[in-house]
């Protein structure tokens, strides 16, 4: 009985569509607004995928929720609407592809190429960036390389034992003290911990894998990847006739995983309506197909995991008091990386072995790299730090990456920057800008604090672009605002011009 850690297994269908077999191509998603690119690609990679497509993030995510399988790959282009001329809702995008299918491999496709850019897609989770126009043929073999990589991270072999905690700082330490403590008890565990941190991997490897349940099954249910519709019969299964297309009466999740595990991600996603029924059972293991009486038990443990604040969401009524203590019995927190020192050059190590598995061929960084990569605080946590592996390996193999190359794939712009050079500026007491302010009030022409403020405001982004070398991203560190809102009043200065 076979399921699909982070998809949906044979979940119900609200029409009497016929069942069909799964086809052997790969999935691809395209997301772009153009329509002739749309149809271009789509017919150019129909050759190797099964292509779908969307021309909107809403559209996107919407589209998903309704599938039966995730797509494996993902092509996203930055600037789609309602903002097409800004990258927001595409890096919106990434984040919401990998919150609804956590195995998706995404190759950012995009016009918005600036280095910024790229490196901020990045560090959300996008395994590599082309710049448009791209040629189909090299597009083909970007995508094939990102698919390639599966295997090697995220399939391991029934049984295997050894830890996947790679790590000796001491968050990881209590994180393998918690799991050692935790593993066998048939107790609920609330899993927390920052996207892209390894949750999952806690859940399926270090919770089921290696424990006294390896032999039975392990099932997951994504509940942000789902419709809210089809989480009850998904996770309660329901009777013949209970709903239209319901042909066959069918068993859900809790009643497949029988004695084994059953791992709720994103539970945070969980509607309010199904939290009691979640609670009932957790509380005395009874539940109910849709669409019948009769009440079965459940032996299943639970565990859950979240990325979101609970507590928070809690205090907010977003979320059960009572189910949120009941789910964390135990409660454990995978630590970001940013907390785990050294532990990043054993994961550089880690990665850098696994993946040269294929090119036979590891890359190694310079002294200067491997400074600049402990010093790094990989906002995008293990996943980031793997993609970053994934492109070195596959643009550097056996050679040396100094620091220039390093920081071309790392996203800066959030780091701590060195003091930059500029000349000392005269600066002057409180009283006297008043006493100045006060006789520009007296004088005869007409005053505009408007005016004066917006005079200021530009020379302050000007000298901050001189001061940055025209570096946006460093500028509006310099200001203490961020990148977009820099962008924004740059052009409103741009069109009183």
């Amino acid at each position: 009985m076979a399921s699909s850690f982070f998809w949906i297994k044979d979940a119900p269908s609200m029409t009497a569509a016929p069942e069909t077999t799964l086809p052997e191509k790969s999935l691809l998603l395209i997301v772009d607004d153009d329509p002739l690119i749309s149809d271009t690609l789509s017919f150019s990679m129909s050759s190797v995928f099964e292509v779908i497509t969307s021309h909107s993030r809403a559209h996107c995510t919407q589209l998903l929720r309704q599938l039966r399988r995730a797509p494996q790959v993902a092509l996203v282009d930055l600037g789609l609407p309602p903002l097409p001329h800004r990258p927001d809702e595409g890096f919106a995008l990434i984040s919401d592809l990998l919150k609804l299918a956590p195995e998706i491999k995404i190759v950012v496709l995009s016009g918005q190429g600036d280095a910024d850019n790229a490196r901020h897609a990045r560090t959300l989770g996008a395994t590599d960036f082309v710049a448009k126009p791209c040629n189909p043929a090299e597009l083909h073999k970007i995508l094939q390389r990102a698919l390639s990589y599966r295997s090697l991270d995220e399939i391991r072999a029934p049984g295997f034992s050894a830890s996947p905690l790679i790590g000796n700082s001491p968050a990881i330490q209590k994180l393998k003290v918690q799991l050692q403590q935790y593993a066998d008890s048939p107790f609920p565990v609330l899993i927390e911990g920052e996207s892209g941190s390894g949750k999952e991997i806690v859940a399926s490897s270090c919770l089921h894998l290696d424990t006294r349940r390896r032999s039975k099954p392990f099932f997951a249910l994504n509940c942000a990847a789902i419709s809210p519709s089809l989480v009850e019969p998904t996770l309660f299964g329901y009777a013949k006739g209970a709903f239209t297309g319901a042909v066959t009466a069918t068993a859900g999740y809790f009643e497949d995983a029988a004695d084994g595990t059953l791992f709720l991600d994103e539970i945070g996603e969980l509607p309010l309506e199904l939290q009691a029924k979640l609670l009932r059972v957790l509380e005395n293991g009874e539940y109910q197909r849709v669409g019948e009486t009769q009440k079965r038990v459940s032996h299943a443990r639970i565990i859950a995991a979240t990325n979101r604040d609970l507590r928070r969401e809690v205090r907010s009524g977003n979320f059960r008091a009572d189910l949120y203590h009941r789910l964390s019995v135990f409660s454990i927190t995978v630590p970001p990386l940013r907390e785990m020192d050294d532990d990043r050059l054993l994961l550089l190590e880690h990665f850098r072995q696994r993946y040269a598995t294929q090119t036979q061929a590891p890359f190694i960084l310079s002294d200067a790299a491997r400074a600049l990569w402990s010093r790094y605080s990989f906002p995008g946590n293990v996943r980031e730090l793997r993609n970053i592996v994934i492109r070195l390996t596959a643009k550097y193999p056996g050679q040396s990456v100094d620091s220039s190359a390093l920081e071309a794939e790392l996203d800066l712009q959030d780091e701590p920057l060195a003091p930059v050079t500029a000349p000392p500026l005269v600066s002057t007491e409180s009283d006297a800008s008043i006493v100045a302010a006060g006789q520009r009030l007296q004088q005869p022409d007409p005053f505009s604090l408007d005016r004066l403020l917006a005079e200021t405001e530009r020379n302050y982004i000007e000298a901050a672009l001189r001061l940055a070398h025209g570096n946006v991203s460093q500028a509006a560190r310099l200001l203490g605002i961020n990148r977009t809102t820099l962008y924004n009043r740059m052009e409103s200065f741009a069109k009183e011009q």
